[in-house]
């Protein structure tokens, strides 16, 4: 495909971002429904919602999630979750998603989702995996239809504050050659870290199937610290907060950062981080550094040699998608295409996939931002 010219010294424009070729790392199912479909699936399950126009809804629920923390960002995904309960619907929002996720640029995503979560009106967590990679396969195929390209694989999230993590660790296991790739523990973080959850972590490295836990986000170097003792992390969900073993002085040069001995395990190993920045605002994850964007430690933590992925996290509740984050970058910290570049082939080189599909991921950045630089 073509990609809009944009030499070095020309505006980025929204119509380049758009346009350039995305890895997308940690984006939440339940997180990214049209709410236009939110709307239509629960007018036919008679489920009450404060809007039944799709616009008014989606501004409602952007609204909510400005509060300020982890908990209010997370209320909104009742409804979410109320209308993804049955296997028609998990089919219908995820073909969507990777129909919306191609729309944007993406090439390769990972779509997370607790199962758990969904099994309200009858389907086993087995049925519901398949559901989800039925509607995956199906949005494949809709994207390859118009001539665009997009992988995409599940992540299974186990939910930190529940006790089934053993079992959706042994379901991600069980699915690993149906479409899972990964797995992770989510939601409140804080008093809920990953040493609770030791026999799942076990069990997926005893069988190589490999995690990212979120940590970091709402709690800070001890989630993180158990994340990657415990969790035995390859990627850290959001990882915010690792700038707190970062120590900043200035000399004559500029602004330097020492890191300690976690942040430097961190950056040697090149765990990715899955920086969210809309995300991160939103739910006070970076309120000890400022409100706003450039406040965000993602400049710091970049400089300081962290591999750095920026994802969208919620596409829904943060009214974003990768194009408006790398949007919201550029304007906060000056970047340019080749930073942007960067932080695409990080996130390709951190993919949940084996050697080879990488190189190929990172071939067609490396095409895409080329050709936008003619």
């Amino acid at each position: 495909m073509g990609y809009p010219a944009a030499h070095p010294d020309r505006p980025i424009t929204n119509e380049i971002l758009k346009s350039l070729p995305k890895i997308s790392l940690h984006d939440h199912l339940d997180g990214g429904l049209r709410p236009e479909t939110i709307v239509e699936l629960a007018t036919e399950a008679g489920i009450p919602l404060p809007f039944t126009d799709g616009e008014r809804l989606a501004n409602w629920i952007a609204e909510q999630s400005n509060a300020g923390s982890l908990s209010a960002y997370l209320k909104p995904f009742s409804f979410t979750g109320a209308v993804t309960q049955t296997q028609r619907n998990l089919v219908r929002v995820a073909r969507e998603f990777v129909q919306d996720l191609a729309d944007d640029g993406v090439i390769y995503g990972e779509i997370r989702w607790a199962p758990e979560n969904h099994l309200r009106q009858g389907l086993t967590l087995d049925q519901a995996v398949e559901a989800v990679q039925e509607g995956i396969e199906a949005g494949v195929a809709d994207v390859t239809a118009t001539g665009k390209n997009i992988q995409v694989g599940q992540i299974l999230a186990a939910m930190r504050h529940d006790s089934l993590a053993l079992s959706i660790a042994e379901l991600a296991v069980r699915h690993r050659n149906q479409g899972v790739v990964g797995f992770d523990i989510a939601g409140p973080e804080a008093g809920f870290p990953a040493s609770q959850h030791a026999a799942a972590f076990d069990h997926l490295a005893s069988n190589f199937l490999p995690a990212t836990v979120h940590a970091g986000e709402g709690d800070g170097l001890e989630s993180i610290r158990s994340a990657l003792i415990h969790g035995r992390a390859l990627r850290l969900g959001h990882g915010v907060r690792l700038a707190e073993d970062l120590t900043q002085y200035q000399d004559s040069t500029g602004t330097h950062a020492v890191l300690g001995d976690m942040a430097r395990w961190v950056r040697d190993r090149k765990i990715a981080l899955e920086i969210s920045p809309s995300s991160n605002l939103q739910t006070g994850a970076i309120a000890q550094w400022g409100h706003l964007m450039r406040d965000h430690p993602f400049d710091l933590l970049y400089r300081a040699g962290l591999r750095v992925t920026v994802n969208a996290d919620n596409r829904l509740m943060s009214n974003t998608n990768l194009t408006k984050e790398l949007g919201l970058l550029v304007d906060a910290f000056g970047y340019t295409l080749a930073d942007l570049k960067t932080f695409q082939l990080d996130a390709a080189e951190s993919a949940f996939l084996p050697p080879d599909d990488r190189s190929e991921l990172k071939s067609a950045i490396q095409t895409g931002f080329a050709n936008a630089l003619v």
